[in-house]
């Protein structure tokens, strides 16, 4: 609260605001069809990836791209594939500095991965499969998964001679 005498506002609460969000790019491939959409005798193996980047547009605003990758295969043939970068741009004001990279990689992709995930179901399915329904991603968990695998590579690039 002011108190109405001039005196300084309270800090301004923390925003974050979705000012765009797009498909970067997205390939789907069936390279068997159509072979691979006859009944199978098992389930195939499903292997995706994800990956999380982001990139300064302006002071307060940041690029944040979710890049998922898979494949299905049966029998070691590759039912499907597909890439999809997804990306959004999103104004961050008034965080303090040492929450902000954890802010745009783990809160900027969960607020995009629902809409990638129903691009992959809608492209999985309309190759001629079951759309394929991603589980939800702990992105906080990635988040540490990359940070210790960061600190790893800066501790082994340093303990290298010159």
């Amino acid at each position: 609260m002011t108190n109405g005498n001039g005196a300084p506002p309270e800090q301004a609460p923390p925003q974050l605001n979705v000012l765009a969000q797009y498909t970067k790019d997205l390939s789907f491939e069936n390279p068997n069809a159509p072979a691979s959409l006859a009944p199978q005798q098992q389930q195939p193996a499903i292997n995706i990836q994800i990956n999380v980047g982001a990139n300064n547009v302006s002071e307060n605003e940041f690029e944040v791209t979710l890049s998922i990758e898979g494949k299905a295969e049966n029998g070691g043939k590759v039912m499907f594939s597909f890439e999809l970068a997804y990306a959004g741009v999103f104004r961050i004001v008034n965080v303090p500095k040492e929450n902000l990279h954890p802010l745009v990689m783990i809160e900027c992709p969960r607020l995009l991965f629902p809409f990638a995930r129903e691009i992959i179901a809608t492209a999985v399915r309309d190759g001629g499969f079951p759309p394929l329904m991603l589980d939800p991603v702990d992105f906080v968990g990635l988040y540490r998964q990359n940070m210790e695998r960061q600190a790893a590579e800066q501790a082994a690039s340093g303990a290298k001679p010159s």
